[in-house]
């Protein structure tokens, strides 16, 4: 009994730290696709306006 709870509780440490670093992907996903639309826009106001400076 004492060893099946010791694999319950790794078990549950293991899934706690996975979701966790999973929620943090999701985010940093988001952050890089925003970071990505941004880059886009700005390049593009640049190739409009003809604006070259670095």
């Amino acid at each position: 009994m004492n060893i099946l709870l010791i694999i319950i509780a790794i078990i549950a440490i293991i899934l706690l730290l996975t979701g966790g670093f999973v929620q943090s992907l999701n985010f940093l996903l988001w952050v890089g696709i925003i970071l990505l639309v941004i880059a886009v826009i700005v390049w593009l106001v640049r190739l409009l306006t003809g604006s070259r400076r670095v």
